[in-house]
């Protein structure tokens, strides 16, 4: 945040002490200095320093979600979520990439740290969809690695393409990463489908 600080005038004699010089100049210059203080209230409303903040955008989720890329350890994620100690932290990167949005005070994405809550929170408001479906940018991927039934690994959708899907995920190999898995993969889950 630029703050503008107050111009240095030069003041000037009364008439009298006045000599022959000329006056000096009114014109200062204005200085500009940083304003640490209100960084991070502008980072919580306006993520990743969006100044026109669209609520409704689905990309916004997946642009948090790529600045974040390179991670190892995951522990902003864990750590913003509660655990003191290095945990499987794919569903904290999830929602905590939803917390920079506001979308987890809005209710539009649970606060969940295991892949089944974040499933049970989508089911029970009629807003998942079977591995079947084409998903869109913006929608949560859940995995089922070991096919019994239950997921156990998630990520964010950034797009479809040419039959593929396109992810972002938390906690892939302990980093964040893109990844990719052909429409109808038999290891996804389903799909979160949050009404941004």
């Amino acid at each position: 945040v630029w703050r503008l600080r107050e111009p240095t005038i030069p003041k000037r004699k009364p008439l009298a002490e006045q000599s022959s010089t000329p006056a000096p100049s009114c014109k200062a210059p204005i200085l500009f200095r940083w304003d640490t203080t209100g960084v991070f209230h502008v980072l919580r409303y306006y993520p990743l320093g969006q100044i026109f903040y669209d609520p409704d955008n689905t990309q916004l989720i997946v642009e948090v979600a790529a600045s974040q890329l390179g991670n190892v350890g995951g522990e902003p994620y864990w750590s913003w979520y509660g655990f003191t100690e290095h945990v499987e932290w794919c569903a904290c990167f999830v929602s905590w990439c939803a917390n920079q949005c506001g979308y987890l005070d809005a209710g539009i994405l649970p606060k969940f740290c295991g892949c089944t809550d974040g499933v049970q929170w989508f089911q029970s408001r009629g807003q998942w969809a079977g591995n079947t479906i084409t998903p869109v940018s913006g929608m949560i991927i859940f995995f089922d690695w070991d096919g019994n039934g239950v997921s156990d690994h998630t990520g964010i959708v950034e797009k479809s393409e040419n039959g593929y899907i396109y992810t972002i995920e938390g906690n892939a190999a302990d980093s964040c990463r893109k990844r990719q898995y052909i429409v109808g993969n038999s290891q996804i889950y389903g799909f979160g489908m949050p009404t941004y």
